[in-house]
Formats: structure tokens, C-alpha cells, sequence
């Protein structure tokens, strides 16, 4: 398995709830990928405070070694 392109968040809260949070939305993020890549339409996203269209691809997917997950 490849290491991710970025550390997983980890919260400092004491609710069991918020401890899972960050691991979550991680996930949940890289669902929305493979939907995007397996749909053809575009993540939007907000990067430095604007709004862009992203496009993935199956290739970005296989090249991140997370096709097939899920």
C-alpha cells in the first residue's frame, strides 16, 4: 500500500466521536474520487479560498494505487 500524499488529521478532543472524525473524512474524500474518476465529472473543491473544478480520471485513480477500494 502507497503512503498517502498527506498525513491523516488527528484530532485532540476527548469525544470518541471527534477522535474518529478526521479518519472519516479522510475516507470520505477519497470516495468522492472514485465516484468522480468512474462518473467522468469534475471534484470541486476550495483551494486557497477559491472555488475550482477538478477532473480525475481512472488513470489518477490507478496511478494512486486506490482503484477497486471501497
Amino acid at each position: 500500500m502507497s503512503k498517502p500524499e498527506h498525513p491523516t488529521p488527528v484530532s485532540n478532543l476527548p469525544d470518541d466521536d471527534m477522535q474518529a472524525t478526521p479518519r472519516a473524512l479522510v475516507r470520505a474524500a477519497q470516495r468522492a474520487r472514485e465516484i468522480a474518476a468512474r462518473t467522468g465529472t469534475p471534484l470541486i473543491i476550495s483551494r486557497a479560498g477559491r472555488i475550482i473544478e477538478c477532473p480525475v480520471t481512472r488513470r489518477d485513480q490507478a496511478a494512486s494505487g486506490t482503484e477497486g477500494s471501497g
